[in-house]
């Protein structure tokens, strides 16, 4: 299934540059929402190592309230959670109603990496679907919107990529032993994930398949896929111009008082145009700045 994901899907940097902005002030807005709305949101990202998982999600938050999300990186369990059920550990990290919670790697480890590397008996990890469906089936009525993402990127990128963490200084600490090893074990980490996509797909909790061969591509589907989801469950639609372009259609115009350039609509009533002598120097003017500064 995997293999017939279109991996050459491309975007241009000026492309990505216009649509970044526009979509995390969107996002930005959602967000307020969320909180507004008592609603509890949970994103799961799931995909190969080098995928573009950490890019992704930094600019996922970049305009979001620091006090709305936090970020769960998972690794292996440890401490009590190692002696717990599986999803004991992701029971405690859910959000509060009108939060936001972000999983770098997840609940689905129990059906990719234990399954594949053996650290869970066959029978654990087959029964882990249905335990899996019925916990989120849980969390979307109680009133939770779910994302899920797989970022899926070929053999061939993730090698280029590794190579290039390798060269640079501040990224070569993101490559590990484990990391080379598991590029041996593609086949059975590929089966894994599509039997995973397939068994925990469901109406209230779909995944998303990102093609991540491209990062700007990745990074830019994630963000649309946030805005959309969040724009119908919240029933809060956005324009779909730029938020900021809208921002600065608005702007106040600009009048001159006491020596300053100041905002018109700041002005005191009877200072504002028609002013006799703000009406002298708009003369003096352009007919369009004139027509920005007659501010009722």
């Amino acid at each position: 299934m995997l293999e017939l994901i279109d991996l050459k899907q491309r975007l241009a940097r000026a492309e990505y540059e216009s649509q970044l902005k526009p979509l995390q002030s969107q996002l930005h807005l959602l967000g307020y929402q969320v909180y507004a709305q008592k609603r509890p949101v949970v994103i799961v990202f799931e995909g190969w190592d080098a995928a573009g998982k950490g890019g992704a999600i930094k600019r996922l938050t970049a305009h979001l309230d620091p006090r709305g999300y936090v970020v769960h990186p998972i690794a292996a369990p440890s401490g009590d959670d190692k002696f717990r059920h599986y999803l004991y550990r992701f029971w405690r990290r859910l959000p509060e109603a009108g939060q936001i919670a972000i999983f770098d790697r997840s609940w689905y480890g129990r059906v990719l990496v234990e399954r594949v590397e053996g650290f869970c008996p066959e029978a654990a990890w087959r029964r882990a679907y249905s335990e899996i469906n019925q916990f989120e089936r849980q969390l979307t009525d109680f009133g939770a919107i779910i994302f899920k993402f797989w970022l899926h990127l070929s053999q061939a990128e993730q090698l280029r990529r590794f190579k290039e963490r390798e060269r640079t200084n501040y990224k070569a600490w993101k490559l590990t032993d484990e990391d080379w090893r598991n590029r041996g074990k593609w086949e059975d980490y590929e089966g894994a994930a599509e039997e995973m996509l397939l068994k925990t797909s469901t109406p209230g909790a779909p995944w998303t398949v990102v093609e991540a061969n491209d990062k700007l591509h990745a990074r830019i589907k994630v963000l649309k896929t946030a805005v959309g989801k969040l724009k119908q469950e919240l029933e809060y639609p956005q324009p779909e111009n730029d938020t900021l372009s809208r921002f600065r259609r608005r702007r106040p115009a600009l009048a001159f008082c006491s020596c300053q350039w100041l905002p018109a609509a700041r002005l005191p009533a009877a200072d504002r145009n028609p002013h006799p002598a703000l009406s002298c120097l708009l003369d003096a003017l352009s007919p369009a700045v004139a027509r920005r500064a007659n501010v009722t």
